[in-house]
């Protein structure tokens, strides 16, 4: 058996070490922190995953929460008016229903389970110090902790990464008590509501430690209105920021929050980090290489919900490389290349969420308003979420929009 040490215990090093144990390889997961101190803590992020990313926990039997947790219908966007009205305002299906599990729950679980099916868990924080130690010890490690000083292994790479600060001030509440929207009140839907200017506003259903909520989670412009929470203020206090805010800014989606209450005391969270593709490969000071995945090679904004749909994409792709690669030695080239193939999909995010992070040009501007007009432009829209490769044939390029236009 061949064995794989995998640090860190997010979506992509967790679903590639239970995929990896239905293999039959030797793996070992680190992790910071036990399952219980996960549930009890507070919220990591938002997600929201869509159909070809579920069909991968699918596969390997982990999706243990998809019968509890509220399915995602479609998404809808909103642009705001500077007097507080809506320019546009429309609703798509998706093709496929999406789901959002709290990192927490599936985190904790994922843990449990791995050790269930036999994975080795230690749970213990790993410095580079002690990781040139434990390198010799297996045939490969793989670094998925997308945060701390592991990350410093992995050189970023300046032609793929065109920011060097922070895009977006991120804050976020998890709350029991939204309603639906009145548009869609059978339909529960991501709702995507920008703020020309200042920022957006995301609603997005999911489930949480005590049942199904919804999140409510601003990106905003660095100085702006939507940027104030450096203060840390205590949950119960930055829900209420949260809430004068979108009464500010989107009171459309107010009135569904007067009965919202904080799912707990930890479901609130406030930050922001810079976008960044990093070199996959990092050479320990003892000489031995490790890759990295997911968020550590790939970090995105959050605008586009795509963080834990490119986890677990990349989970899959190194899944099938290591099996495939069969005896072979996991060198550097082979690092390489297998990151090469996750690339081949994750450039496509990676185009599409930075050009969101800019003002609109004039001819994203319009297809956002023949979507409002035209169902069969918004329905591709919404599901370019599912599969973002898509936007490149039709929604990043003017000429390649016009074409589309013209045929529908």
């Amino acid at each position: 058996m061949r064995k794989v040490l995998i640090v860190g215990a997010g979506q992509s090093g967790l679903q590639l070490a239970l995929g990896l144990l239905g293999k039959d390889y030797d793996v070992t997961v680190m992790s910071a922190r036990t399952p219980d101190e996960i549930r009890s803590g507070r919220v990591m992020s938002t997600q929201c995953m869509f159909h070809d990313a579920l069909r991968h926990e699918r596969e390997l039997g982990v999706n243990l929460w998809e019968a509890e947790a509220v399915d995602v219908e479609g998404l809808g966007v909103s642009v705001a008016t500077p007097d507080g009205d809506r320019a546009l305002d429309w609703f798509a299906e998706l093709d496929d229903v999406a789901q959002s599990v709290d990192q927490r729950v599936k985190m904790a679980g994922w843990l449990e389970l791995f050790e269930e099916r036999g994975g080795k868990l230690v749970i213990h924080g790993v410095m580079t110090s002690e990781l040139d130690a434990l390198a010799r010890l297996y045939d490969l490690v793989i670094i998925s902790a997308g945060k701390g000083e592991l990350v410093q292994l992995f050189d970023r790479v300046p032609e793929r990464s065109p920011y060097t600060q922070p895009q977006r001030a991120l804050s976020l509440a998890y709350a029991h008590g939204v309603h639906r929207r009145p548009e869609h009140p059978e339909k529960a839907a991501v709702r995507f509501n920008i703020v020309p200017g200042v920022g957006e506003l995301f609603m997005i259903p999911a489930y949480t430690l005590s049942g199904n909520c919804d999140i409510l989670f601003f990106e905003g412009v660095p100085g702006g209105p939507l940027d104030c929470f450096d203060d840390r203020p205590d949950p119960a206090a930055h829900f209420a920021r949260i809430l004068d805010l979108v009464k500010r800014f989107v009171p459309w989606e107010y009135e569904r929050c007067r009965d919202a209450e904080l799912t707990d005391s930890k479901a609130t969270l406030a930050g922001g980090y810079t976008p960044v593709v990093r070199n996959p490969v990092g050479t320990l000071p003892g000489g031995a290489t490790v890759l990295g995945m997911a968020d550590v090679v790939v970090a995105n904004d959050p605008i586009t919900g795509q963080g834990s749909n490119n986890a677990s994409h990349c989970a899959a792709t190194y899944l099938d490389a290591i099996v495939a690669h069969g005896d072979r030695a996991f060198d550097a080239a082979w690092m390489d290349a297998t990151f090469e193939r996750y690339w081949e999909y994750a450039r496509y995010v990676t185009e599409w969420t930075n050009a969101l992070l800019q003002p609109p040009p004039p001819h994203v501007l319009q297809i956002l308003g023949v979507a409002g007009q035209n169902p069969a432009v918004a329905r591709r829209f919404a599901n370019g979420f599912t599969d973002p490769t898509d936007f490149r044939h039709w929604f990043m390029d003017p000429a390649l929009w016009e074409k589309y236009l013209a045929e529908v």
